[in-house]
């Protein structure tokens, strides 16, 4: 599964299923695919995604724990939240709404 985030202030981004799940939880939000948060919500979002990504260091993403080549090293769930850390700072500073599918 693929979930993507929308907004009007930012390009969509578009994730595994496990990691967007992962960081939906980190912000707060029950996990449902579809969702939204009101513009007014995410600024509160964003500060719980990054203290909650901060708090984990550069543990692999669920994705890299299950299928993973041996010749690639893994890649972070700090690494893998910045694009969605920044389309949650453009929400917020325009303040838009934030959806995903």
């Amino acid at each position: 599964m693929l979930v993507t985030f929308t907004t009007n202030a930012y390009a969509d981004i578009t994730m595994f299923g496990d990691v967007a799940l992962t960081m939906l939880r980190m912000m707060g939000h029950s996990g449902t695919v579809p969702g939204a948060i009101l513009a007014e919500d995410v600024p509160a979002a964003l500060d719980r995604l990054k203290r909650e990504v901060g708090a984990l260091g550069d543990a692999p993403a669920p994705a890299d724990a299950a299928v993973r080549d041996e010749d690639e090293p893994p890649v972070s769930l700090k690494h893998r939240a910045l694009p969605l850390i920044e389309l949650l700072t453009a929400a917020a500073k325009r303040k838009n709404d934030v959806m995903w599918k």
